[in-house]
C-alpha cells in the first residue's frame, strides 16, 4: 500500500500521522505505537469509546512490521476552537475530562489534552487523535494536564470573567494560552477560589520555562491514581457550573427584526421551495443566528453548517440542536468579515474557513439578511461579496434588503457624514455586480417588506 504526504497539522506526534489518500483521510501508526494500540484494541477500550460516541470510530486496512493504518469515519467539516461557542467549549473540555477518567479506570492515561484533538461531528463533541492514548504508570502525575489547563480549563474561566471573544485567543496561542497570560487576565478575587488558585495561580507561580520537563507541563512529584481522579472530579464540577455572563445584540434577533409574522413564514416558504426544487443535500447558512431558517427546511439534509458572529446565537442553536436531537446540524461562530484564517507552522498546520468550506462543497449557500451589514457595517463592495459567496458556492439564496429598509436605514444613519460614501447601496448596483459571478435563476419580492430574496447559480 503506498503511504502519502504527512497531513500538515499531523507533524507533532512520533506514534503517526494523518495522511490523504485519493480524499479519504487515513493514519499510520508507527512501531514505536504497536503496544499501546493492540492493548487499546484487544482489550476492547476503542470499543467502548466508539459505542459512547466519545471517539471518532475507525477500522483497521492495512497491517505490516512497518505500519498499521487505520481508517477512520470521515468527518466532513472540521471546526476549531476558536470557533466554538461557549457551551461548546464546556462540552469539548467535559469530554476530555471523561476520558481521562475512562482512561485511568482501564489503565491508560491521556498523553495529550489539546483542544484540537475535538471537533463536532453529528451533534456533540467527538475526540479525533486515536493515538492520545498511552499505559498509565502508577503514581505518576497525568502528563496532561498543564495543556488541559492552558487549552480548555484557562480559556474557558477567562471567557467566563471576561466574555466569549477570550475564546478566540486559541487562534494565536495553539499550543495554549500561556498559564501566566490566563492568570494575568483573571480578576484578582479569582486568587480567593480554592479551585482557581491551585490550578491557574499556583501553576503560574511555579511555572519556570527552564526547568519544565516538557511543554505538557511533566511534573516530577508521586500521585496517586486517586489523587488524580479527584483532581479530575474537582476540574469537571467546576467546568460544569461556569456560565457566560453577556447578552447580545443578536441573541433574540427574530423577535426583534421588522417582518409581520406572514412576511416571515412567506420569505421560510420561498427559501423551502428552492432547497427542495434544487434537492439539495447540503447546505451552509452564513450569517444564520440561531438557526432557524434551516430549522424550516422540509427536505432531508445530510449536512447543514450554521455560522454566526455572535457566540450567544450560535449557543442557543447548539441547544437547540441537543434538544431537537439535530444532528445534521453543525453551528459554529464565524465573523464573515474576518473568516478564519490559515494558521500554525508554514501557515498550513490549521486551515483557513475558505479552504474547509470549498471541501465540504455545500449544494445551496443561505445568505440571508447579511449583505447590508457586510456592505454598511465593513464597508464590503458588492464585488467582494459576490466573489466571496462565488468562491465557494454553487446555489446561493441571498437576501437583499433595500435602500429604504428599516435596518439599512438604521446602518445608514450611523455613518454621519460619510452617509454619501454608501450611495452604491441599492438593488440596481447589487444585482449589476453579482450577475459577474452569477446567474440569476429565481427572484421574489417579500410582500409588505423592502427585502428581495435571490437564488443565484455560479457562472
Amino acid at each position: 500500500m503506498t503511504d502519502h504526504s504527512n497531513h500538515s497539522s499531523s507533524f507533532k506526534d512520533p506514534s503517526g500521522h494523518v495522511f490523504v489518500d485519493n480524499g479519504v483521510v487515513k493514519r499510520t501508526i508507527n512501531p514505536i505505537y504497536f503496544k499501546q494500540y493492540h492493548a487499546l484494541k484487544s482489550s476492547g477500550f476503542f470499543q467502548k469509546l466508539f459505542d459512547n460516541q466519545l471517539l471518532i470510530p475507525h477500522k483497521e486496512v492495512f497491517s505490516s512490521e512497518e505500519k498499521i493504518i487505520i481508517q477512520p469515519e470521515q468527518i466532513p467539516f472540521i471546526t476549531y476552537p476558536y470557533e466554538w461557542s461557549f457551551n461548546q467549549y464546556k462540552e469539548a473540555a467535559l469530554l476530555t475530562l471523561k476520558l481521562q477518567k475512562f482512561a485511568l479506570e482501564h489503565g491508560f492515561s491521556l498523553k495529550d489534552a489539546s483542544a484540537f484533538n475535538v471537533t463536532f461531528y453529528n451533534g456533540k463533541a467527538v475526540f479525533i487523535d486515536t493515538l492520545s492514548f498511552d499505559f498509565y504508570k502508577e503514581n505518576t502525575p497525568w502528563r496532561a494536564y498543564k495543556q488541559f489547563v492552558t487549552h480548555f480549563f484557562g480559556p474557558l474561566v477567562l471567557a467566563h470573567f471576561n466574555g466569549s471573544e477570550m475564546l478566540k485567543l486559541t487562534s494565536t496561542f495553539l499550543d495554549g494560552i500561556p498559564v501566566k497570560t490566563i492568570a494575568s487576565l483573571l480578576p484578582y478575587k479569582t486568587k480567593f477560589s480554592p479551585t482557581l488558585y491551585s490550578n491557574i495561580h499556583l501553576l503560574a507561580k511555579f511555572e519556570d520555562k527552564h526547568n519544565e520537563e516538557d511543554n505538557k507541563g511533566k511534573a516530577t512529584i508521586a500521585l496517586s491514581k486517586t489523587k488524580q481522579l479527584n483532581i479530575i472530579k474537582s476540574l469537571y464540577n467546576y467546568i460544569r457550573s461556569l456560565e457566560l455572563k453577556e447578552s447580545s445584540e443578536w441573541e433574540d434577533y427574530y423577535n426583534k427584526i421588522n417582518y409581520s409574522n406572514d412576511a416571515f413564514q412567506e420569505k421560510s416558504n420561498v427559501i423551502n421551495q428552492w432547497i427542495l426544487a434544487l434537492k439539495a443535500n447540503t447546505v451552509i447558512d452564513v450569517g444564520g443566528n440561531d438557526g432557524t431558517f434551516v430549522r424550516k427546511i422540509t427536505s432531508k439534509l445530510s449536512h447543514a453548517l450554521v455560522c454566526d458572529i455572535d457566540n450567544n446565537a450560535i449557543d442557543i442553536n447548539y441547544k437547540k440542536t441537543k434538544l431537537n436531537n439535530e444532528t445534521f446540524i453543525t453551528p459554529f461562530v464565524l465573523d464573515v468579515l474576518n473568516p478564519s484564517a490559515s494558521v500554525g507552522f508554514n501557515s498550513e498546520e490549521r486551515f483557513s474557513f475558505l479552504k474547509r468550506i470549498k471541501d465540504f462543497a455545500p449544494d445551496v449557500t443561505l445568505a440571508l439578511a447579511v449583505i447590508h451589514h457586510m456592505s454598511l457595517s465593513g464597508n464590503i463592495t458588492f464585488n467582494m461579496s459576490a466573489q466571496f459567496f462565488a468562491s465557494f458556492s454553487k446555489q446561493l439564496i441571498i437576501e437583499f434588503p433595500k435602500r429604504k429598509d428599516s435596518w439599512v436605514q438604521r446602518l445608514l444613519n450611523s455613518k454621519a457624514d460619510f452617509k454619501d460614501y454608501f450611495d452604491f447601496y441599492n438593488q440596481e448596483n447589487f444585482e449589476k455586480e453579482y450577475l459577474k459571478y452569477f446567474d440569476i435563476t429565481e427572484k421574489y419580492d417579500i410582500k409588505d417588506t423592502q427585502r428581495v430574496l435571490y437564488l443565484l447559480e455560479a457562472k
